[in-house]
C-alpha cells in the first residue's frame, strides 16, 4: 500500500509538470574593438585602447526563464550580468547580475516584477535614439545615467493595450549594494528606519506605437540621502544630495517614424536637480537629439546621431556627431567601424567616448574618436 500510494503521488506530481510548461534562454552579447581618442587628458595626448564598457554594445550575459502557470498566468524572471571582454571583470560596481535581477508574474493586464530592474527612463527611449549605448553617441554619452538607469528595490509594472503601453516603477532604496548605482550618482542604500523618502525612486512611461511610427514620454525621479549625488559629467563638481527632500529629475519626450528602410528618431531629455539647502545651485539642463538609421542590403546599416546638450546654470554646452557603419557576417555576428566628433563650450569637459574612464579632455576642447569592432550574440 505504501509503494502503491508513493507512486500515485510521483503520478501527480509528474501529470502536473506536464501541464506547467517552462523555458529557461542563456543569452548574451560580447562586443570589443580597438579605439583611438584624442585630447583624451589635460596635455592634448591621445589614447588608444580596447574599450572596457561598450562599444556598439555592452557586453553582458544572462538567464531569461518562463514557466505557464494556465488561465495566461506565467512566472518569469530574468538574471544578467554585465562585463567587459578586454579583461573578464564585472561591471556595475561588481554585482553578479548588475545588469537585472528581477522575477514576477506576467498575465493578459500586463507584466508586475520586483527586484533590480531598469526604469521607465531606459524603456521610454529605446526606440528614439538609435545609437543607445553606443561608445561615441547616444543620449548616453553627454548623460550617463540614461543607458544605465537601473534601481535595486523595485517593484515595477509594464502592460500594453493596443498600440498603448503605461510603465511604471517603484523603489525602496535605489543602490542596496553600496556600490553606486549609476554613474554619477553616488550611493545611496535607502530603506532608513525613520527616514521612509531617502534613496526612494519612481519612474512612470506613457507610449504608443503604431506600424510606421510612435511616440513616448516619460519622467524618472530620484530622492536624496546619505552618499547620494548629481553629476551632469561636465566637469563641474558632482551636487551632494545628502537630504531625502532633494531631487534628480528626468523627463523626456521623444518619437520615431519609418519610412522604407530608413528609420527617423529624435525628442527632448530635460533634467532638473533641486536641493533643499538655499547654499547648493539648483541646476537644469536640456538634451536635444536626432538620430537616422538605414539598411544600405539587408547585411550593411549606417546609423548616426547629432545630440547638443545645453547647461546654463553652470555655463557649459557640448555638440556631438556620430556615424557608425555594420556589416552583419551572420544573424548572430557583426563587425563595425564608427567614428564621432565632440566639441566643448569654453568651460565643458564632456567626454566622447564611454569605453571607461580616462579620456577627459581639457575645458572647452573638442575630441574624435574612431573604433573598429567585433560583435557577436548567443
Amino acid at each position: 500500500m505504501k509503494h502503491k500510494t508513493i507512486a500515485a503521488a510521483a503520478a501527480l506530481v509528474l501529470s502536473g509538470s506536464a501541464f506547467a510548461q517552462s523555458s529557461v534562454t542563456l543569452y548574451g552579447i560580447l562586443d570589443t574593438g580597438i579605439e583611438l581618442v584624442t585630447h583624451a587628458d589635460a596635455a592634448g595626448d591621445k589614447l588608444v585602447r580596447m574599450p572596457g564598457i561598450t562599444g556598439s554594445m555592452p557586453s553582458r550575459w544572462g538567464l531569461r526563464g518562463q514557466e505557464d502557470l494556465g488561465g495566461g498566468l506565467a512566472a518569469v524572471f530574468t538574471l544578467e550580468d554585465g562585463f567587459n571582454v578586454r579583461g573578464g571583470d564585472t561591471n556595475q560596481g561588481g554585482r553578479l547580475f548588475g545588469r537585472q535581477a528581477w522575477v514576477g508574474l506576467s498575465s493578459p493586464y500586463g507584466t508586475l516584477t520586483f527586484g533590480r530592474q531598469y526604469t521607465m527612463s531606459f524603456w521610454a527611449i529605446a526606440d528614439a535614439d538609435a545609437l543607445g549605448p553606443d561608445i561615441y553617441g547616444g543620449v548616453g554619452s553627454l548623460d550617463a545615467y540614461i543607458p544605465n538607469a537601473r534601481s535595486d528595490n523595485t517593484i515595477a509594472y509594464k502592460g500594453s493595450l493596443g498600440g498603448v503601453t503605461a510603465g511604471a516603477t517603484y523603489s525602496f532604496g535605489r543602490d542596496s549594494a553600496g556600490t553606486g548605482n549609476s554613474p554619477g550618482q553616488g550611493t545611496c542604500a535607502g530603506s532608513i528606519p525613520g527616514n521612509a523618502q531617502a534613496c526612494r525612486q519612481w519612474s512612470a512611461m506613457l507610449r504608443y506605437d503604431a506600424s510606421v511610427f510612435g511616440v513616448a514620454a516619460s519622467y524618472d525621479e530620484q530622492h536624496g540621502g546619505p552618499g547620494a549625488a548629481a553629476s551632469f559629467f561636465n566637469g563641474a563638481a558632482p551636487i551632494a544630495l545628502a537630504s531625502s527632500g532633494d531631487k534628480d529629475a528626468h523627463t523626456q519626450l521623444n518619437g520615431y517614424f519609418n519610412v522604407g528602410q530608413l528609420k527617423v528618431g529624435g525628442g527632448w531629455l530635460g533634467r532638473w536637480v533641486e536641493t533643499a539647502s538655499p547654499a547648493l545651485p539648483n541646476v537644469r539642463s536640456n538634451i536635444y537629439y536626432l538620430t537616422a538609421t538605414y539598411f544600405v542590403t539587408p547585411a550593411l546599416i549606417v546609423d548616426g546621431g547629432v545630440y547638443r546638450t545645453i547647461d546654463r546654470q553652470q555655463d557649459t554646452r557640448a555638440t556631438l556627431a556620430a556615424l557608425r557603419g555594420t556589416y552583419l557576417l551572420s544573424k548572430r555576428t557583426a563587425v563595425y567601424l564608427q567614428s564621432g566628433y565632440l566639441c566643448n563650450s569654453a568651460k565643458a569637459h564632456y567626454t566622447l567616448s564611454q569605453g571607461g574612464p580616462g579620456s577627459t579632455p581639457a575645458a572647452g576642447i573638442g575630441q574624435l574618436g574612431v573604433m573598429a569592432g567585433i560583435r557577436h550574440s548567443f
